[in-house]
């Protein structure tokens, strides 16, 4: 087993047990006791674990970084993934070859990217994630906003009012928010709240993707009001009384069948951001 494909094994062989000992990788791994201690230590070095004596075990959650906000991004993209995806590609249709849209930071937003391959658009984006995949498989223009990249919530964010984004404007913006409710959008990060909500005037069309989940998720932070919103795309399992509400309040309600993964979706497709941020860590031994 090459070394990058055994560390990454390892990983996952600790996500598995959370923690493990020197013997039991050798034999899991097919490898000498001197080269599973190498790689303990070499991702030990990089907080990616930590050793123990005669082994290595998972992170406490609170210290674990990028590696813990990436696997929980992870984690929440396969939350009603079929449902997302449908509404993915639902999304994606509405595009029109030529248009500048907005993206915002989320797992439903972030499926759009399988859908936007072959598009030609302008696209800006405050998900870096979302950024790096179109960079890398499609020919639409990407445009990130400058700031600070927060790790748990994998988005860029700028501390001032005159970024980038004032100077763009779209016929659309996509949106993923943490809830939908009759007083409007919600979120519960407070972190969020000012960069979304700047997207949000830049934009013609607030076009919002939402599972049916999220018209149950309470949250104390309103984004906007639904006189903002102009089309909510859910999934057909959002109750008929959520649709009616949406629509009595003038928002157009598109329903969409979920939408079954093709094999191995999560890794091949959507990309598994555990296994990017090693490969990123990768980059300098390669150059060398």
């Amino acid at each position: 087993m090459i070394k990058h494909k055994r560390r990454k094994r390892l990983l996952k062989l600790l996500a598995e047990h959370q923690s493990v000992t020197v013997p039991q990788l050798v034999t899991w791994l097919s490898s000498s006791p001197a080269t599973v201690r190498r790689d303990i230590g070499w991702l030990a070095e990089r907080n990616l674990l930590t050793r123990t004596r005669g082994g290595a075990a998972n992170l406490p959650q609170k210290v674990r970084g990028l590696a813990h906000a990436s696997e929980t991004f992870q984690n929440n993209m396969q939350n009603n993934a079929e449902r997302k995806r449908g509404i993915a590609r639902c999304a994606a249709a509405m595009c029109d070859d030529g248009e500048t849209i907005i993206i915002n930071g989320g797992t439903t937003t972030f499926m759009m990217a399988e859908f936007l391959v072959d598009k030609q658009l302008k696209i800006l984006t405050n998900s870096f994630l979302m950024a790096e995949r179109l960079l890398t498989t499609s020919e639409n223009e990407i445009i990130v906003p400058g700031g600070k990249v927060y790790r748990e919530q994998n988005v860029i964010l700028s501390p001032f009012d005159n970024d980038i984004t004032q100077h763009h404007y779209a016929a659309k913006i996509f949106m993923g928010v943490y809830g939908v409710s009759l007083l409007g959008l919600l979120e519960a990060d407070p972190l969020l709240i000012q960069a979304e909500q700047r997207l949000i005037n830049q934009a013609e069309q607030l076009v919002v993707l939402a599972d049916s989940s999220k018209f149950s998720c309470k949250a104390g932070l309103i984004l906007c009001g639904l006189g903002r919103v102009s089309t909510v795309i859910t999934d057909t399992h959002a109750s008929d009384a959520a649709v009616q509400q949406l629509e009595q309040n003038g928002v157009r309600v598109v329903t969409v069948e979920p939408e079954a993964l093709p094999p191995d979706a999560v890794p091949a497709t959507y990309g598994n951001v555990f296994d990017s941020q090693l490969e990123a860590l990768y980059q300098p031994e390669i150059s060398h």
